[in-house]
């Protein structure tokens, strides 16, 4: 057995779907959409902007320990935002995970913190005095990748790949 399928295996085991996914968690896009060239590309990219963000949230950390270790004083500021963007970054990869398996929930999750984080990013980046000019230079580089991803998801195959589910009328 393979590492993805015994992941998939144990998260359906504990029903996170249902969960992360409410009411749309058993909504699952067409199998062909999914093997669609376009598609794969698609998380391709994803997932290279993802690996991207990764390895930014990294440095980020990285960089922190260097200065401290150099005798200067980081921010707590600074700690907590490097250490959220790790955990978000994370958390998109099983979105990404998940809507690669073809469910729309995590499909939408993971187009909206694309949307959604860039805007937050660049606004407290903008405070002055918060932040060392090395750690706004991160969060733009963060904004830019997340609106990568965006732009990755909301390009017309993907829309048309994830097509909203069709409500049920209430009995």
């Amino acid at each position: 057995m393979t590492l993805p399928s015994l992941a998939d295996r144990v998260w359906c085991r504990l029903r996170l779907d249902r969960l992360a996914g409410g009411r749309q968690a058993g909504y699952v896009i067409r199998q062909d959409m999914l093997a669609h060239p376009d598609t794969v590309r698609s998380f391709r990219w994803i997932r290279w902007l993802l690996v991207a963000e990764t390895a930014v949230g990294l440095a980020a950390i990285v960089i922190a320990f260097v200065l401290t270790h150099l005798g200067q004083t980081v921010p707590w500021a600074v700690w907590f935002r490097a250490t959220v963007v790790l955990l978000i970054t994370l958390t998109l990869y099983v979105f990404a995970w998940r809507a690669q398996l073809g469910y729309y929930w995590a499909y939408q999750r993971i187009r909206l913190f694309s949307r959604v984080f860039p805007i937050v990013t660049l606004v407290i980046a903008a405070i002055p005095g918060l932040y060392p000019f090395w750690m706004v230079v991160e969060q733009i580089l963060f904004s830019v990748l997340m609106v990568g991803i965006g732009d990755v998801l909301t390009s017309d195959h993907m829309r048309a790949t994830f097509p909203k589910p069709v409500r049920r009328a209430a009995p």
